[in-house]
């Protein structure tokens, strides 16, 4: 393989552009706040969630004798698109591509797709894992929208692992039954008989037993829906607040993707350096050390007016 794969956020608009680079027409992702059939019904037509889980370390999901929940369909393998995870970091986007390599019939996922899953739909899983983890097109679509950062990651010289692992896997109804589809498991797993209208449903119970089995504490999940472009149907319906309101969101995508390409430590401190520049022409080392010391004070000042208010350190909810 010619590269590695980075870690990707868990975001409708990265989700949303991935696949549009990788060809796929008229489908978008959407971020789900709650737990509610209701929720997904207004996105129909719905082709299947992306779900995001802190992975547990201490108790299996799933032994050989099968998962908590639902049943391995290994016959399932051969007539749906269902890959092993064969490499760290490509979860996120075998996750979605395990979705849209199931919905050919409802969606354009364009001609480069189509080939990669005709080429790998006569392989074993373990070699459309492969298969996916060395394509260089998916990979650097992929890695595209990894964000970028300028400082290193001790963590993997050392060995020392991450205190938390968190992993995407897909569900998606194909031909009338309900599929987990997970690259880390032997075979897709099977929750039974769901017609396409009943998905919504049907998915939310999966999820609802899934996440009741972490602490009560525990709520680092995050749910992307994979649905057809809400444009279209504000065009078909006339919905010109909707249009507008897509439109407007895929701009901010736009610009949020464009940050995360670039780090701007380097900018910042080049910044500082002129600022220096000029407090030293303007007033020598005085200058610059009355300046320091101003915005010294300032920080304390909001700091005491923080602690004031009972606010408290920074929460991090990334996942």
């Amino acid at each position: 393989m010619s590269g590695g794969w980075n870690t990707i956020e868990s975001d409708a608009g990265v989700f949303t552009s991935l696949i549009e680079n990788l060809g796929v027409k008229n489908v978008q992702f959407e971020e789900l706040l709650t737990l509610d059939p209701s929720e997904l019904l207004t996105l129909q037509p719905l082709y299947g969630v992306i779900f995001l889980f802190k992975f547990p370390t201490d108790r299996p999901y799933a032994t050989a004798d099968g998962p908590l929940d639902g049943t391995f369909d290994h016959d399932a393998s051969e007539r749906i698109f269902f890959a092993a995870q064969t490499i760290q970091n490509a979860c996120a986007t075998q996750a979605l591509l395990s979705v849209l390599m199931n919905k050919t019939g409802d969606v354009d996922i364009g001609e480069q797709m189509k080939d990669f899953r005709e080429f790998t739909m006569v392989l074993p899983p373990e070699f459309r894992g492969e298969a996916l983890s060395n394509s260089d097109l998916i990979r650097e679509v992929h890695n595209s929208f990894a964000r970028s950062s300028p400082f290193a990651d001790e963590t993997q010289r050392t060995g020392e692992p991450s205190e938390d692992i968190f992993h995407f896997i897909a569900y998606t109804p194909v031909d009338g039954v309900l599929y987990e589809l997970d690259g880390l498991q032997p075979a897709p797993i099977s929750h039974g008989p769901c017609a396409t209208e009943d998905f919504p449903l049907k998915v939310v119970d999966v999820l609802q037993r899934r996440i009741a089995r972490y602490d009560a504490t525990e709520i680092r999940f995050n749910l992307l829906a994979m649905c057809r472009d809400l444009r279209i149907r504000a065009r078909e319906f006339g919905d010109e607040e909707l249009l507008e309101r897509e439109e407007r969101k895929r701009k901010d995508w736009l610009f949020e993707n464009a940050l995360r390409r670039h780090n701007f430590v380097g900018f910042a401190g080049e910044v500082v350096k002129k600022v220096v520049e000029n407090k030293l022409d303007a007033g020598g080392d005085d200058a610059v050390k009355k300046w320091v010391n101003d915005s010294l004070e300032r920080r304390r000042a909001a700091e005491r007016a923080m602690g004031g208010r009972g606010g408290g350190g920074d929460v991090d909810m990334s996942g």
